[in-house]
């Protein structure tokens, strides 16, 4: 059976209860998309898509969001849409990490260690496994599950 959005989220939110979890989770969840995106655009392959009289440069990461995307539309409409505009300020976040002297792979790398230690911590701290251990699907939830919150306090409906 196809679980709704809501099921997906109040499960995800049954080993997030504790506020220092929750705390940690709102920190190391976009740091931990963040660097994925970064490692992803670090792997060297660059494609293209043509799209009538123009060319566009496509990479791992930019391939990773598109269905990443495609998966939170199928979730929810709503949630689709934060997730794409969440998915630019990724991009753009990448881009920013390329102005410092460290390569993005290598700095990347170094926030995806510490932000899962954090999880890993806010876990500890929980007394409960991360939710993934049960269902891979719980990755793309937790981000959701973050914006679920904005998207309560803007009065939107998920």
């Amino acid at each position: 059976m196809k679980k709704t959005v809501e099921e997906w989220l109040i499960e995800y939110g049954e080993s997030h209860q504790n506020p220092i979890n929750k705390a940690i989770h709102w920190i190391c969840v976009p740091l931990i998309m963040l660097s994925l995106i970064g490692l992803l655009s670090s792997i060297p392959y660059e494609g293209k898509i043509h799209l009538g009289e123009k060319t566009y440069l496509i990479n791992v990461a930019m391939i990773f969001l598109f269905f990443a995307s495609l998966y939170y539309f199928k979730l929810s409409k709503t949630l689709f849409v934060g997730m794409i505009l969440i998915s630019f300020l990724l991009i753009y976040g990448i881009e920013w990490l390329k102005s410092f002297e460290m390569p993005v792979w290598k700095s990347s790398l170094s926030i995806f260690i510490i932000a899962w230690i954090g999880q890993f911590i806010g876990h500890k701290i929980e007394g409960i496994k991360p939710s993934f251990f049960k269902d891979i699907q719980f990755l793309l939830i937790g981000p959701a599950w973050l914006l679920s919150f904005i998207y309560k306090k803007l009065n939107i409906p998920i």
